[in-house]
C-alpha cells in the first residue's frame, strides 16, 4: 500500500526537484524551469514534507541530496522515464515508430555517431535523438545523474548498475606534420621520439587517459606538452608543425587538410587499441527507441561504418542489453 502522503507527489513536484539535483542550485532550476526561486523552494518544501524527511542539503554553495534524497531521486528518474516511454509507446501505437533517445557521447565518438545515425533516421524518422558532447569525466558526470538512455565511451565506467558492450574499435594513432623528419621511417621507437613537444587533451579525456597509461607503464616521461581542448585544433596545429600527438584514427579519417593534413608515423606498439563501448545503466528502463536502436546496431554496423572497425562481439549487442 503507497503511502497517502506519497499519493500527493505531482509530476511537476518531481521534475523540480530532479532540475535541482541535476544543476545544484534552486537559482538555475527556476530559471531552466522559468519559474521564480520561491516557488521553487516553495516545491521543495512541499515534497520533503511529502515524503517526511530532508531531501537536500547545502553543500559547498551546493544543494545535493540527502540519503533519502538520492532515492527519491533514482525513484524520480524511473517514474519519468517510464512515463516518457508510455507517451512515445502511444505516440508510436498512432503515428508509427516514434520516441526519444539521449545519448551522451565521449568526444571523438562523435566522428562516428553521425554514420549510424543518418541510416538509422531514415529508417526510423519518427525517432528524435539528442547528443551530450565532452570529454570522459562530462560523460561520467551525465552518466551518474542518469541524465541520458545510452552512452559512448572508450574508458566506459565500471561496477554492477553498468551495462558495457564492445561495439566499435579506436585505434589510437601518433601523428606528425608531413615534413617531419621520422615521416617515411619504419619501426621506429618511441625513444626517438619523446623529447620532442607533444599535444595533448585535457585532463578527464580517454584518449589523454589511455597515451599517459601506455606511458607509465614504460617509465616514460615527456619534457615538452601542450594542452589543446579539440581534437580538430590538434589535428591542424599537428599539421602545421606545433608539435606531434596521439590521436583517434576516426579524427583523421574525417575530412581532408589538403597539403595541412598531419602524418601517421610508423613506431613500434603504435595503434595504441581501444574500442568504445555502448553503455546503459542497469537500474535505468530504457525507452523503447532506445531499444529499437541497440537492434538497429547489432544488425546493420557494419553498413554504417568501415566494417574492419566493427567488433567481432556485435551479434551480441541485444544479449547483453537483456533485450532478446
Amino acid at each position: 500500500m503507497i503511502n497517502p502522503r506519497l499519493k500527493h507527489l505531482s509530476i511537476r513536484l518531481l521534475e523540480v526537484f530532479i532540475t535541482v539535483v541535476r544543476l545544484g542550485k534552486v537559482s538555475a532550476a527556476a530559471r531552466s524551469l522559468h519559474l521564480t526561486q520561491p516557488t521553487v523552494s516553495l516545491q521543495l518544501k512541499k515534497m520533503a514534507e511529502l515524503v517526511g524527511a530532508p531531501l537536500l542539503e547545502s553543500r559547498e554553495s551546493s544543494m545535493v541530496p540527502t540519503e533519502v534524497g538520492q532515492e527519491v531521486y533514482r525513484a524520480a528518474c524511473d517514474l519519468l522515464s517510464r512515463l516518457d516511454d508510455l507517451d512515445s509507446f502511444l505516440g508510436g501505437v498512432r503515428e508509427g515508430s516514434a520516441g526519444h533517445i539521449r545519448i551522451g557521447l565521449v568526444t571523438t565518438a562523435k566522428y562516428v555517431m553521425p554514420r549510424i545515425l543518418g541510416p538509422f533516421y531514415r529508417r526510423f524518422p519518427g525517432v528524435q535523438v539528442t547528443l551530450s558532447i565532452g570529454n570522459r569525466a562530462h560523460v561520467l558526470s551525465r552518466f551518474e545523474q542518469q541524465e541520458d538512455d545510452l552512452y559512448l565511451f572508450s574508458h566506459p565506467p565500471a561496477g554492477e548498475r553498468v551495462l558495457a558492450s564492445r561495439i566499435i574499435s579506436n585505434p589510437l594513432r601518433l601523428i606528425a606534420p608531413a615534413d617531419h623528419w621520422a615521416v617515411g621511417q619504419k619501426g621506429l621507437s618511441f625513444d626517438a621520439l619523446k623529447a620532442e613537444r607533444f599535444i595533448m587533451r585535457e585532463p578527464g579525456s580517454a584518449t589523454r587517459m589511455m597515451f599517459e597509461s601506455w606511458l607509465s607503464a614504460r617509465g616514460i616521461e615527456l619534457s615538452d606538452t601542450m594542452q589543446i581542448e579539440s581534437n580538430e585544433a590538434i589535428r591542424l596545429s599537428v599539421a602545421s608543425g606545433l608539435g606531434l600527438s596521439v590521436i583517434s584514427a576516426h579524427t583523421l579519417s574525417e575530412g581532408d587538410l589538403g597539403p595541412e593534413k598531419p602524418a601517421v608515423l610508423d613506431v613500434a606498439d603504435f595503434p595504441l587499441r581501444s574500442n568504445w563501448y555502448l553503455v546503459a545503466r542497469r537500474d535505468k528502463r530504457l525507452p523503447q527507441s532506445a531499444l529499437r536502436l541497440i537492434r538497429f546496431m547489432a544488425e546493420n554496423l557494419g553498413d554504417c561504418i568501415d566494417p574492419r572497425y566493427v567488433a567481432d562481439n556485435i551479434d551480441s549487442l541485444n544479449k547483453v542489453f537483456g533485450k532478446e
